[in-house]
Order: C-alpha cells, then structure tokens, then sequence
C-alpha cells in the first residue's frame, strides 16, 4: 500500500481522498486551517503543518487546488511540496489551471528527479463520492502506468491525453462543453416556461430524445427545483472559461459561444452569485427574460 499526501480536501479532495483512504492507502494531509474531515481522521489519516512535510512522509502527492495561483503556492512557495522531495517521488496536480504554467511547473519537479503529472476531473462532488469521475491526464506513461491504480479508485474513464499540459487542454475543453451546455439546457426550459408548458414535463420528455444529456438530467431537475448548492460553483467555472478564453487568444482561435456563457457568467458573479453551482447560470437568463423557469 502506498503513502500518499493530499493537498486541497474541498468539496472535491475530500471524497477523493476518503476514496483513496478506503482502498487501503496510509493518508498524509495538509489543510490550511482546522482539523481533517471527520470521515479522514477515523480512518487514520495524519494532518501535517504544511506541504514540505506531506512531500517528506508520502511517496506520491496529490494537489487538489482553486487555481493556478494556488498550485504554484503550494508548489514551490516556503515549505512548499518542492521542498519535500526527494528523486523518484511522484507529484499529481488533480486542479483545474492553466495547461502553459503546468507545463513549466512539470519541468521543475522533474529537475528535482520527481515525476509530475496533471490530472484534473470531471463529475462534481456527486463524481468525487461515488469515485466515478473522469480524469483526464498528461505527463509520461511510465508515471501514468505507476498512479494508474489510484486513478481507479477515484474514477471511471481514465485517459492519459499526452505530454504534460494534455490533462488540463482536455480539461478546458470539457468545460467549455458542459457551460454551453447548460446555457442550451438554460435556454430551453426557461422558453418552455415561458410559453407556458410544465418545464419539468419537458425536460422528462426530453430526457427519451436526441437531447437527451447527463446536464439535462442532472441540472436541469436543478434548474426546475431550484437547488443551486454546489456542486460545482460558479466562481470556479468562471475561472476555467477565463482559461480557455486567454488560451484562444494566444492560438488565435475564435470561442464566440465561450465568451457568450463567459458574460452570463459575468452577470451572475455580478449579483453574487458566485458561490451558486454552475446550473444557476440559468439565472443570468432569467433576469434578461424577467421570468423564473418554475
């Protein structure tokens, strides 16, 4: 059984972690503030006082951050993971950032004589706790082959993308899917209320046809129940169009419907939506329609 640390135990780490813990592993972790989750003291899990110290006690290291900020912080900042390690460890970034930084970042911890890989997920808490998320990975086969094992644990539909920075290209490209879809679903059921029809009954209609998705289903029952606890939040979906809309830029490649979802986006965190899940984007148009999809 392996040693691992985790770093980042949000709504996501937690379950990620417990998963892990579950299967057997010996749990290092590192929280800013507080004591572990219930669910990971029990099991046995051990709080260390910062990054440098989980680096030292495991074998393989797990980020599980907001942001690329965040990583680069507990990366490389004072008593940062970087200081921890030792060759022949294996650091995995599971966070949604940037894939030009992740690159650089998997250029360092490999000067260090440590392999790296970025992982980021997707299937929301619901995915994290059921450990049927989708990771989408890039880095070396070699260390892809080595963590294959705990990606299972943790998820369903596991892909070594490419070379490091493929994990999170995929990743952005994944969310740029599910925001447009969710403005789609958006769309629909705030035009089937509007003109009348029981949206729930539309949206279970339209759950046996071509339409159907697992966004339909999922949020869109949120959408007409009106359940907006994360989740996934807006700030952090926000954040991630940020990255695709910066990345096209760089390419030259036009995303007018990512910027379209951006802006709807935009006008939720204007009115403090931010910490909502991702399926009260619905309320951006809402507020354009003066009506509520009920």
């Amino acid at each position: 059984m392996a040693k691992i640390g985790f770093i980042g135990l949000g709504i996501m780490g937690a379950p990620m972690a417990r998963n892990l813990q579950a299967g057997g592993h010996t749990l290092f972790a590192y929280k800013r503030s507080g004591a572990l989750p219930d669910e990971l003291a029990s099991g046995g899990a051990t709080l260390c006082h910062s990054p440098k110290e989980v680096a030292q006690q495991a074998g393989i290291i797990i980020t599980m951050l907001p942001d690329t900020p965040d990583v680069e912080a507990v990366l490389f900042g004072s008593d940062g993971i970087a200081e921890g390690l030792s060759a022949g460890k294996t650091v995995i970034d599971m966070s949604s950032i940037a894939p030009l930084p992740t690159k650089a970042f998997a250029a360092k911890i490999a000067a260090l004589g440590c392999d790296y890989l970025d992982a980021p997920v997707s299937g929301g808490e619901v995915g994290a706790k059921a450990a049927t998320l989708t990771i989408m990975a890039g880095g070396s086969q070699s260390a892809f082959d080595k963590v294959k094992p705990l990606f299972e644990l943790m998820g369903k539909n596991i892909t070594l993308v490419g070379d490091s920075g493929a994990g999170q290209t995929c990743k952005v490209a994944n969310q740029i899917i599910v925001a447009l879809t969710i403005e789609a679903v958006g769309e629909a059921l705030l035009f089937a209320s509007k003109a009348g029809a029981d949206p729930a009954r539309v949206r279970e209609a339209l759950m046996g046809g071509f339409a159907s998705s697992r966004i339909l289903e999922v949020h869109g029952e949120r959408m007409i129940k009106r359940t907006f606890a994360p989740g996934f939040r807006i700030e952090l979906h926000r954040k991630d169009l940020g990255l695709a809309l910066e990345g096209a830029k760089a390419l030259g490649v036009p995303l007018p419907s990512t910027a379209l979802c951006q802006q709807l986006f935009n006008l939720c965190h204007a009115h403090d939506a931010d910490q909502l899940d991702h399926s009260a984007l619905v309320k951006a148009l809402e507020v354009m329609a003066n009506h509520t999809v009920a």
